[in-house]
Order: structure tokens, then sequence, then C-alpha cells
């Protein structure tokens, strides 16, 4: 074998074992299930087109049900203090809740976040490479990547793996040389500026919140309150929102997390303070000055006309 080896003949087609063709197809295959390790934005298609139409035949066709189904519910908002990001922690699929502590709001770098809302293996995988992309570009040049330039990555990605299949809608928030960013992007390569976005299945409720206590001029204090309050609403009335209420502020200095609240805890002190009858909410009511966020007195003054017919009713 030694002397095969120094003539050369073990490389001869006759000299070969009989598996070596089945080795070598093998490892094609393994070197293009991975072509990401080298590069990450080479990825492995599915052997069919529009896979994202395509597949839920495929399944149904070999009698295998796989829901795609998913929920969340994110926030964002830029105010005279900076950005507030606020995000829950519940990932589910369909009707199972798979993880009560994921993470949806990533760190990209010292002054740049991102939030996941869509299919969580397309949200971390991008922002993982986004991270990256952060970091080699503080090395290259020796500056930050700025919040447009990190959504125009995300917006360029997604409009190539467009209809794939890639379900993917993120905020990225930051503060750069312009100030401070918000912007959305998603699968279907869409880029937007704004003041205000909430993504995922919560975020009509979580909107409801907002509209009605978002002003630019807020403190910091009500700026907290307000976020965390439109992620309780969402989570109460969302069944694919949950689990820890993670909440982030953005302003010249960097990132700060804020609070990890569970909504359980939010539960206690928001409810108890919209229960009718309760000693606070008396004390504000006696008090035209103090105005309780996001709350209006319709419902206390409904129950005072329901209870003065109850009366008269009786009489």
């Amino acid at each position: 074998m030694a002397l095969e080896a120094i003539c050369g003949m073990n490389k001869m087609p006759f000299m070969r074992r009989f598996d070596d063709v089945q080795s070598e197809w093998q490892k094609e295959q393994l070197r293009e299930a991975t072509s990401n390790f080298e590069n990450p934005y080479e990825l492995m298609a599915p052997p069919f087109e529009r896979p994202a139409e395509n597949l839920p035949k495929i399944l149904s066709h070999c009698g295998i049900h796989m829901d795609f189904d998913h929920g969340t519910t994110t926030l964002g908002f830029k105010y005279r203090g900076g950005v507030i990001l606020c995000a829950d922690s519940r990932a589910t699929s369909g009707q199972y809740i798979g993880s009560q502590t994921m993470r949806k709001i990533v760190e990209l770098n010292d002054y740049m976040l991102g939030t996941l809302a869509g299919g969580a293996a397309d949200c971390v995988y991008w922002d993982r490479v986004l991270a990256k992309e952060c970091r080699l570009h503080q090395l290259r040049y020796r500056k930050r990547m700025t919040v447009d330039t990190a959504a125009r990555i995300i917006c360029n990605i997604s409009t190539e793996y467009k209809g794939m299949g890639l379900v993917m809608g993120m905020m990225l928030a930051g503060f750069d040389d312009e100030g401070p960013k918000l912007i959305y992007v998603d699968s279907e390569g869409m880029r937007s500026h704004g003041q205000v976005f909430s993504v995922g299945s919560g975020s009509p409720y979580a909107l409801g919140v907002l509209d009605t206590g978002y002003r630019y001029d807020l403190s910091d204090q009500e700026a907290y309150d307000l976020a965390r309050r439109a992620i309780y609403h969402a989570t109460s009335k969302d069944a694919y929102s949950g689990g820890i209420v993670r909440l982030y502020h953005i302003h010249s200095e960097g990132w700060r997390n804020i609070c990890n609240t569970d909504c359980s805890d939010l539960h206690d002190s928001y409810c108890a303070s919209g229960c009718p009858g309760n000693e606070k909410d008396q004390e504000s009511a006696g008090d035209p000055n103090k105005d309780t966020p996001c709350s209006s007195g319709w419902t206390k003054n409904k129950i005072t006309e329901d209870n003065l017919q109850t009366k008269l009713a009786t009489v």
C-alpha cells in the first residue's frame, strides 16, 4: 500500500474502492448544505420552486402536518430622550408554546439593537450575520455602522431571498451621527423610517395603547411605563404573546436594559390600578390634575350611571 501511494497507483480509477463514488457524492452534498459556514449569505435553496407555497402541499401529500403559525409583540418609538424598544419573550408554533424566555431584542453593537418578529430561525440567523457585519465594519473603517446601512443590508438580503419562504419583520433602532433612528424592515424588502412601530400578532393591541398615550415630549419614566403597558395589554389579549417583558432605552451614550419584568407582575400592578373601587383610583379620580397614562374615565362614569339607573328602577 505504501508503494502504491508513492507511485501514485492508488489514484488510478481501477484502484479505487467501490464506495468512493458514493463517499464523494456525500461529501459534495455536505459541502453544499454547509456552504453558509464559509459565506453566510449563501444558503442552500429548497429543491423546488416557490417553497413558501409548495412546501405545505408536499407535506400534506405525505401526510405530515406542520404548523407554521407564529406570534409575538414588539414595539419601538422615538421620543425626546432617545428610542424605546420593548418586546415579550414567548416563542410559539401554532398553539404550542416553545419557549417563555426567547430574547427578541438582539444587541448588534453598543449603540444599535434589533427586534425579532416572524420565523425565529430566519430572524436569529440574519441578526447574527448583521452583528458580524457591524463588527467587521467597525474594524475596517474605525467607526460604527449607521442604522441606515444596517437596514439596507437586511433589505438587500430580503430582496434576494424573496419568495423563498423567508418570514421576517424587524425593527432596527440605534443612535448614530444623525441622532436617534428607528427603521422597520420586513421579508418583502420594505424599509420604512418612522416614529412609532409595533410588529407581531399582538401589535394591534399595542398600537391602541400607543396611539392613546404617545407623545414626543414624554419623560423617561412615562416612556418606560407606556411601553410596558402596551406590551402588557397585548399579552393579555393575544394568546401568542407573553412571558417576560424586556425594555431597552437607546440614547447618545448607548443602549441600556431598563428592566425584565414578568407579565404576571405587570398584571398585578396594572390590573390593580385599573379595577373600579380601588383606593388609588379614587384618589386619582378626586385629583383632576393627576392623569393615569393610557386610561380614561369612561368606565367609572358608565358604572356610576348604571348604579343610578338600578337605584331608580328599584324605587
